[in-house]
């Protein structure tokens, strides 16, 4: 049985060490529609931007949602059509069997946590909003492929361009914090000194980069940090040291 969530920002530490982070927001309430800061209902801005996909299903919103997402991440052929309604049935079928979660009542942060669990190759992270703040589900899966989902009013639409549909230059994948420019931004995340997504394995040596004067975990992290970019540029341009 699941464990029920009681705090905000609290860690849940599933069986076979899979950490969750799960932020806390308030339940809708009343018949009105969530509205965003311009005053337009979210129901309306998922429907107008190109950069999210609006999930248009009679039932399981959240397993639709999740089917058009993973297909986006892998580039599934059959992208295109789930985003349509069209073919997606059965793979929507198929992912509540094989995961054992029931929607059928909604799908709120117990069932995103089961969700997280059989999907535990993506790093599902949810937000109530379009602010990059508005995060009210982020499962702190250590992996590169994200899929990031918007809650609206018991539907979710599936968010492919976060920057767009937060109109920001860069968002942050560690922190979820944006900004006009990546180099600008300062991650509060444990990010380690490549910046790369795993973090490297830490051991007792150092490598040393002569041109940016910092220290790296291991022969990995150091060419993490030479191929790695922020902003077009390198994390060893962006991060050099000077003396």
């Amino acid at each position: 049985m699941l464990e029920k969530v009681t705090q905000s920002n609290a860690r849940q530490q599933a069986p076979d060490t899979l950490t969750f982070h799960v932020h806390s927001v308030k339940m809708p309430v009343g018949f009105g529609k969530a509205k965003t800061s311009k005053g337009r209902p979210m129901s309306v801005l998922a429907h107008l931007k190109r950069s999210i996909v609006e999930v248009n299903a009679e039932e399981n919103y959240l397993a639709h949602a999740l089917m058009i997402a993973v297909a986006k991440v892998t580039k599934d052929p059959g992208y295109k059509a789930y985003r349509q309604g069209r073919k997606i049935l059965p793979k929507v079928r198929e992912l509540l069997q094989v995961s054992g979660v029931d929607i059928s009542r909604g799908g709120w942060i117990p069932e995103l946590q089961a969700f997280q669990r059989h999907l535990s190759q993506y790093r599902i992270v949810v937000y109530s909003g379009l602010r990059c703040d508005s995060i009210m589900f982020d499962g702190q899966v250590a992996t590169p492929q994200r899929i990031n989902l918007l809650y609206d009013d018991d539907h979710y639409h599936v968010i492919t361009n976060l920057t767009a549909a937060m109109a920001k230059r860069y968002v942050c994948p560690a922190c979820n914090k944006g900004c006009e420019r990546g180099v600008l931004h300062r991650c509060d995340a444990p990010y380690d000194a490549c910046s790369a997504i795993p973090p490297c394995i830490q051991n007792n040596a150092r490598f040393p980069c002569d041109e940016c004067n910092r220290n790296f975990r291991n022969t990995a992290c150091f060419e993490n940090h030479k191929r790695l970019k922020i902003s077009g540029k390198t994390v060893c341009e962006v991060k050099r040291r000077y003396h």
